[in-house]
């Protein structure tokens, strides 16, 4: 069976201490659920998660979804988002299953970064670390007035903004991802194909904003 790989990123730095890392937790939480809720996520979509304050790691390495535990996500530190980045195209270059002429691979890698600040490391490295690998769906969210969408505009093409990083925005974001990640294992599954572009996902909900 071909899985859609799913990694989220989120910045854990410490500007997201106290109600919007609380958001991320609880946002987490009812993604899972969400998804654990729908017979296509349930057979073909992996989640795992990376945080990124003043180093990255993968707090859950690529996981089915009847397996995902919930990561323990503190928020302290600054934002090292470049090595959020080639962390990132490690982790799909080990764990993504690719096609040969046997066997087909995976689905190309769908890709969420959530951040509320700007990187404090050297955001280029990651950004060529990541052009590396082939990815679908590429989704970077800034939240709040301390994320600048220009930066993350070099990362992916598809970026999203909310106006602040506050409980409701962040629930949105997680709730948006969630449908998302729905419709892209329905799509996999149906169209059997990859999904690549922010057309193919549900609409936004109204805290998130396109940035065009």
């Amino acid at each position: 069976m071909r899985r859609l790989p799913v990694y989220l990123l989120v910045d854990t730095s410490g500007s997201m201490m106290g109600e919007a890392i609380e958001a991320v937790r609880n946002g987490l939480q009812m993604l899972v659920s969400a998804l654990r809720q729908d017979p296509y996520a349930l057979e073909t979509a992996y989640l795992s998660v990376i945080t990124f304050d003043s180093h990255a790691k993968q707090v859950t390495p690529l996981t089915e979804l009847m397996r995902f535990q919930m990561p323990d996500i503190q928020a302290s530190g600054v934002t090292a988002m470049g090595e959020a980045l080639t962390l990132l195209a490690d982790c799909i270059n080990r764990e993504v299953q690719r096609g040969s002429a046997e066997v087909k691979g995976d689905w190309k890698p769908v890709v969420f970064l959530l951040s509320d600040g700007l990187p404090t490391d050297d955001l280029q490295k990651g950004i060529k670390a990541i052009r590396q690998v082939k990815t679908g769906t590429f989704v970077a969210c800034a939240a709040g007035a301390g994320a600048d969408t220009n930066v993350l505009k070099q990362i992916t093409e598809t970026v999203v903004s909310l106006d602040t990083a506050d409980a409701n925005s962040i629930k949105a974001f997680f709730k948006w991802v969630s449908a998302s990640i729905s419709v892209s294992s329905q799509k996999v599954d149906l169209n059997k194909k990859d999904i690549g572009s922010l057309h193919e996902l549900p609409p936004p909900p109204a805290e998130l904003n396109i940035v065009l």
